[in-house]
């Protein structure tokens, strides 16, 4: 436990920037799996409408932060290209 008033500041404010993160890289895992979902059941228009919602939600974590600006567009782009993937070539 700090002994210092400032430690004990730091340590408050470690806590709330933890659960702040947790709470952001939660909601982004649950957007990601809910397009991972849809590719897996072969459902196009609900894999095309989760990745909507998703690209938002992965882009936010990044600027808040809570996760590096290049994991996010390597996420957006590798979930892009697996929704892609379903579509049937013309």
């Amino acid at each position: 436990m700090a002994n210092h008033k400032s430690a004990e500041k730091r340590d408050r404010q470690s806590k709330k920037r933890r659960l702040r993160n947790r709470m952001n890289k939660s909601a982004m895992k649950t957007a990601i799996r809910q397009v991972e979902e849809a590719v897996s059941a072969g459902s196009e228009e609900q894999a095309k409408a989760a990745l909507q919602a998703a690209i938002p939600v992965i882009y936010k974590t990044a600027s808040k932060g809570s996760v590096h600006q290049n994991l996010a567009s390597r996420q957006v782009s590798r979930l892009t290209k697996r929704v892609n993937k379903m579509q049937p070539l013309a």
